[in-house]
């Protein structure tokens, strides 16, 4: 699963809606990543083609299986980097953007660390 980080902060997000909204829409997706809806249609192009998301008639977007699995695995990555960061003083604020800027490059052996460090403080 070779993909973008762009392509995965946009399926991530569009996980975020669906649990938030129960629905995927595209002027959502621009209003929450602050970027443009001309970016947004671009990128949903872009990731329909390859087969992560498919739009209905109404235009609102659906992930497919490989998009959802894309999408909770970044998602599921971000939660525990910013739980680990606020466990050790981080503002949450402050966390949440930097679990943005590091769960795209992040090892699988240090991400199953922090994992293990989170369970230990529960």
């Amino acid at each position: 699963m070779n993909i973008m980080k762009s392509s995965e902060d946009y399926l991530e997000m569009m996980l975020m809606l669906k649990e938030k909204k129960g629905y995927i829409r595209s002027v959502d997706i621009a209003a929450e990543l602050g970027v443009t809806k001309p970016s947004v249609s671009y990128a949903t192009k872009r990731l329909r083609e390859n087969g992560y998301i498919s739009m209905n008639a109404e235009g609102l977007i659906e992930l497919t299986d490989s998009g959802m699995e894309i999408a909770k695995k970044i998602y599921r990555r971000h939660k525990v980097i910013a739980q680990f960061l606020m466990s050790i003083g981080v503002k949450e604020s402050i966390a949440c953007e930097d679990a943005c800027k590091i769960e795209h490059d992040i090892s699988p052996q240090t991400f199953q660390a922090l994992k293990d460090h989170i369970k230990k403080d529960l």
